[in-house]
């Protein structure tokens, strides 16, 4: 047998071990729509039961390939699994589609069902006994048709109703969990480094000086908000998800918010950073009222003066203070 990295060609592939690898892959899947379905069960049960009609099905493939393998080869099937294959698709581990939103999910797996017809195509066509040839090929016209099967049991479980309930309740959640403390984030990082920033840069005029104030602003700012965000609410009465996920959010946000206008001033002349650090702090505040409106629904007028005028007030004071 001939290896690639010490994994098998698929073209090197027997027909027993075309069959063994499409066992293995719709056992692997139906185990990934059930996890999906667990992680989904508590906050959205009409998807979760979905993905339940979708493993189900997975394991009827699953039977169909081990009876033929037991027609043509007998009982004993090779242990032979997508890792040692070079080339063959990978899916996502379930405990990394967790942090994913729901439509993220979905996305995650029509891509299962698109890669799963492409193999049993491939597989067909290097298979010269018809009896398995038909199967390969009827399984890959079933994963084809997955869409309709996902639709029938998404009218079945997924009504008007509760699909719009349950992607509402997602959205609500990905807002409280990520846009909120991010914008949060944002908006310290943004407003309160501009004046530490901007009055250092007009006392100094050192552009150097200058850029490691920054950095040590935003960096310590977004270290702290971080920490304060996940240790202010675990999530568990609030709703608001898990604290690791807001603290990253919060911190990461406050840290670019404060870098925006701090990395300019890595250029030499300061005019010429400070001009292009005037830019960045003007899109920064309008970008945060976008965000308050978009996502917040804060009307615009209203985050526009919230943000563009208080930002603008705590810059002026940062220049008046560096000037005096």
């Amino acid at each position: 047998m001939r290896f690639t990295f010490y994994r098998k060609r698929f073209k090197d592939l027997t027909e027993q071990e075309i069959l063994a690898l499409a066992i293995s892959s719709e056992e692997d899947d139906a185990q990934i729509y059930r996890g999906y379905a667990e992680s989904l069960r508590a906050d959205y049960p009409a998807s979760a039961a979905v993905f339940d009609g979708m493993a189900a099905e997975e394991d009827s493939h699953r039977q169909r390939l081990i009876d033929l393998h037991q027609d043509r080869f007998g009982p004993t099937i090779p242990l032979i699994r997508r890792e040692h294959v070079s080339g063959y698709y990978a899916r996502r581990p379930v405990w990394l589609v967790e942090n994913l939103s729901l439509d993220r999910i979905r996305s995650e797996a029509e891509a299962m069902e698109r890669d799963a017809e492409r193999f049993y195509l491939s597989a067909a066509a290097r298979t010269s006994d018809a009896a398995t040839r038909k199967l390969l090929g009827d399984l890959a016209a079933a994963e084809a048709g997955h869409e309709k099967t996902a639709n029938a049991l998404e009218s079945e479980h997924l009504g008007d109703g509760p699909r719009e309930s349950e992607d509402e309740k997602s959205n609500r959640q990905f807002i409280l969990t990520w846009v909120q403390p991010g914008l949060a984030g944002l908006m310290d990082g943004s407003v309160s480094t501009l004046a530490p920033i901007f009055a250092v840069a007009f006392a100094t005029q050192d552009t150097w000086t200058t850029f490691l104030v920054g950095l040590a602003a935003s960096v310590g700012a977004g270290i702290s908000m971080g920490f304060t965000e996940a240790a202010s609410d675990d999530g568990e009465l609030s709703g608001r998800g898990s604290p690791v996920k807001r603290g990253f959010a919060s911190g990461i946000m406050t840290t670019v918010g404060g870098l925006g206008h701090a990395l300019p001033y890595l250029i030499a002349d300061f005019w010429t950073a400070t001009i292009i650090a005037f830019a960045v702090v003007f899109i920064e505040l309008w970008a945060i009222a976008w965000i308050q409106n978009k996502y917040m629904n804060t009307p615009f007028w209203r985050a526009t003066l919230q943000v563009v005028v208080g930002g603008a007030l705590v810059f002026a004071a940062g220049v008046l203070i560096g000037s005096g």
